[in-house]
């Protein structure tokens, strides 16, 4: 068992335009951290994901996958 904290980040992916996009940065996330939770809004191009990451992890992750996105919000 994990003694980091989960934290809820939400970030803005203004390229993310698709089923594939989203499914492409799903993938990228979860093999950094496995247990994270993942939600994808289209519309409105945002990101949320749980995890015990740190914002600049998730940002690489992200990134890897071909996205540039940019930290909203960080709920703990």
């Amino acid at each position: 068992m994990s003694s980091k904290e989960i934290a809820m980040f939400r970030f803005s992916v203004p390229n993310m335009s698709c089923g594939h996009c989203t499914a492409s940065i799903q993938k990228a996330i979860m093999a950094a951290d496995p247990d994270a939770t993942v939600s994808c809004d289209l519309t409105a191009r945002i990101v949320d994901v749980d995890s015990t990451l740190d914002e600049t992890a998730l940002a690489a992750a992200i990134s890897d996958a071909g996205y540039r996105s940019e930290k909203l919000a960080e709920v703990q």
